[in-house]
């Protein structure tokens, strides 16, 4: 369920951008980035199964009414950036598919809504076995497509390594955080500490068995998130290798790669990469609006139907998203998709504030509190997050 989100339309753009114009060169970006996830994620994981309640929850308790409504709305906004991306992504590939004009693919995504309807009173593990048909999906479809490009496994490897990518800093930066944005998920960090909350073991005393709870969600987290992180990579060496080393470095849009991508690996791979974007979109749908949920109700206290959250996320969605269409045309999609992830790293800070401040604390860890070397590195991953975003925003 978490993992599906770090797959979405938003990291297609900013690793098609990464690879194309810069290579290999910020693979490790993707890779520290997927790396930071998966140690925020067991962090929320543990802060959840510890404390019997999800971050949102938490945040509630701790916080005044003004400093809840600030972590809500910074959630939300979260969101519905995420959304975007989501609207964008389904559109685009309702147009790479079926020929669909963008602005009628954008107004087609408010559909989706009928899939969250057909599922309403399905337990996450239905939910989940669906995501997980969209996950493989998205797998065997870059499998084959890295399969039928040739790839300089040398240059991969050495991408894995800090280095300068060597022109337009200003824009790497952007695109690099595009990828924090797109990979960490703020939003995700509330979803995890709720729906881990299904994962309790029970012992045979009929209580739970937290310290084999907690080690079997380590496990999960771990994997699931390995997926994700090798899906992302997965996208960045197919541009570097489909684009940037054919010397198409201004690929800067998913549509752009569609239809280079066809000469340069033939049509299958063109065809496998439009199908790989719509189950990316649909299955980022499903988590989204559960997240919105676990929001909504652990921040206000609120309970609305699954369809209503859903149509109201969407609506705030799709009316930027058609401006932005209409207004940039299809050649701004692009750029629309890398800042909207830009957005979600720009709201990361507030969500992990909380997560590091709600871990170290032992009257409700006890036991189980952040020791020095997880706190250390808790906050310095703030610290690395919040100083990039503040050098976009300044510089």
């Amino acid at each position: 369920m978490v993992a599906v989100g770090y797959m979405d339309p938003g990291n297609w753009a900013t690793d098609i951008q990464a690879g194309s114009e810069y290579g290999f060169a910020l693979l490790w970006v993707v890779m520290l980035s997927g790396a930071a996830a998966i140690f925020l994620q067991m962090m929320a994981a543990r802060l959840a199964l510890v404390t019997g309640l999800d971050l949102a929850q938490l945040s509630r308790e701790c916080y005044g009414p003004a400093g809840r409504v600030v972590q809500w709305l910074s959630a939300e906004v979260s969101i519905i950036a995420c959304d975007i991306a989501e609207v964008l992504g389904c559109a685009l590939a309702f147009k790479l598919l079926f020929g669909l004009a963008l602005p009628w693919g954008v107004l087609l995504t408010a559909l989706d809504t009928l899939i969250v309807l057909g599922l309403k009173g399905r337990g996450f593990r239905q939910i989940e076995a669906i995501v997980l048909g969209l996950i493989l999906t998205m797998a065997l479809c870059f499998a084959v497509q890295l399969a039928l490009l040739p790839n300089d496994w040398r240059a991969v490897a050495r991408g894995l390594l800090p280095n300068n990518p060597g022109h337009n800093l200003r824009e790497a930066l952007v695109v690099s955080l595009g990828i924090v944005g797109a990979t960490i998920m703020p939003h995700n960090l509330y979803l995890h500490s709720s729906v881990v909350q299904t994962r309790r073991v029970i012992g045979s005393n009929g209580k739970i068995n937290l310290a084999q709870t907690l080690a079997f969600t380590r496990v999960d987290t771990v994997v699931s998130l390995l997926i994700a992180m090798a899906i992302n990579g997965a996208l960045l060496v197919l541009a570097g290798s489909a684009f940037h080393a054919a010397g198409h470095t201004g690929v800067n849009d998913i549509e752009q790669a569609y239809k280079l991508i066809e000469p340069v690996a033939g049509g299958l791979a063109s065809l496998l990469f439009g199908i790989a974007l719509l189950a990316s979109g649909q299955s980022s749908t499903l988590t989204g609006t559960i997240a919105g949920q676990v929001i909504m109700d652990g921040f206000l206290n609120l309970k609305i139907p699954c369809y209503q959250r859903r149509l109201i996320t969407r609506t705030l969605a799709l009316l930027p998203a058609l401006a932005g269409v209409l207004w940039l045309g299809d050649g701004g999609i692009g750029q629309l998709l890398v800042w909207s992830q830009v957005l979600l790293s720009l709201q990361l800070p507030f969500a992990m504030w909380t997560l590091i401040r709600l871990a170290r604390d032992p009257k409700r860890m006890g036991m189980h509190v952040s020791g020095w070397p997880t706190e250390l590195a808790a906050w310095g991953l703030f610290a690395l997050i919040t100083g990039a975003n503040i050098g976009l925003v300044l510089g």
